[in-house]
């Protein structure tokens, strides 16, 4: 069938608005169905994709990008969808998606809020309930924290029972909201390396477990300023990288890894099952519809999506497409 979609012909180039031939669903394959599309996310993980720079790209062209959305199915119901590598991706009028990596939505559910949060949200929520599960009590530092994930990451901690939350970012003004999200202490980033260091030593010496949206030199640095200022450095410290926003790559002293329980790990595609992350998808809606995690958003329709996709971001806020 034909329909319209957000087309990408040349990693150099944004998507277009363009028709696009969307292959039937097989009629004998019942874990394939067309929906309507009515929402998604324009994340950083889109925006990669159809770059070509994610470490998933395979390179082949053309492709329609996105990795989640909003539908909603022959019999009305609406759904939330994780898309599927070998379908054709959600940012268009209709797509074809694989049920068993769907969930209903409960009635009333905001299509735009859902599409907007449960990327951001899911990397934080996914690291702290499947890969490091996050016991009562237990202190978390957000590397990272002022950014859409980051600040969701926050709030994340405080709902799965962490005693204390820091973060840090180098953005003032977003950091000094996170107090409001749930954040017990900040941190900021400056380029002042001695003395970041020696705010981190003083605001998370004793953290358990780490969530780290930066990677590059900016999480080196951390990583050696609180293992330094551990009082007991056998004490397990959990490091969870989901994010390279400072770079893809990280220099680290070996004795950090000797002179410390230091136990280093990554949450994303390839490190957790499809399955586990299907698993936390109810759990993950039911979050966000009843308003537990806060997140602003920005509708535009499908039909701007090339304007769209060069325009700056406006911090703090999630661009979602529309139909």
């Amino acid at each position: 069938m034909d329909i319209h979609a957000a087309v990408v012909s040349s990693f150099d180039h944004p998507p277009r608005y363009e028709p696009f031939h969307l292959p039937d669903p097989d009629p004998a394959d019942s874990d394939r169905q067309l929906v309507d599309v009515l929402a998604v996310g324009l994340h950083p993980r889109v925006r990669s994709g159809a770059s070509g720079s994610h470490y998933t790209s395979d390179g082949k062209l053309p492709l329609v990008p996105g990795v989640d959305g909003v539908g909603r199915r022959r019999d009305g119901t609406a759904v939330y969808f994780a898309a599927a590598d070998d379908l054709v991706g959600p940012i268009a009028t209709r797509t074809v998606i694989d049920t068993r990596r769907s969930v209903e939505l409960p009635d009333g559910a905001d299509p735009v809020r859902i599409a907007a949060a449960m990327n951001p949200a899911m990397s934080a929520w996914v690291a702290l309930r499947r890969r490091v599960p996050l016991q009562a009590g237990q202190s978390v530092l957000v590397l990272g924290a002022t950014g859409n994930a980051g600040r969701m990451a926050v709030q994340i901690a405080k709902r799965l029972g962490a005693g204390r939350v820091v973060g840090t970012g180098r953005d003032l003004d977003r950091l000094a909201a996170l107090p409001g999200l749930g954040a017990d202490a900040t941190v900021a980033l400056t380029a002042d390396a001695d003395a970041t260091a020696a705010a981190l030593a003083d605001a998370a010496a004793e953290v358990d477990v780490v969530v780290d949206y930066l990677w590059g030199r900016p999480a080196a640095e951390a990583m050696l300023a609180v293992l330094r200022a551990r009082a007991d450095r056998s004490r397990a410290l959990d490091w969870i990288q989901i994010g390279s926003m400072a770079g893809p790559t990280i220099e680290l002293p070996s004795a950090a890894l000797r002179s410390a329980n230091l136990r280093l790990q990554g949450n994303g595609q390839g490190a957790v099952s499809t399955r586990a992350y299907v698993a936390e998808l109810p759990s993950l809606v039911e979050e966000i519809g009843n308003g537990g995690l806060a997140i602003a958003t920005r509708a535009v329709p499908l039909a701007d999506v090339e304007t769209v996709w060069t325009e700056p971001e406006e911090p703090g806020v999630r661009t979602v497409v529309v139909p």
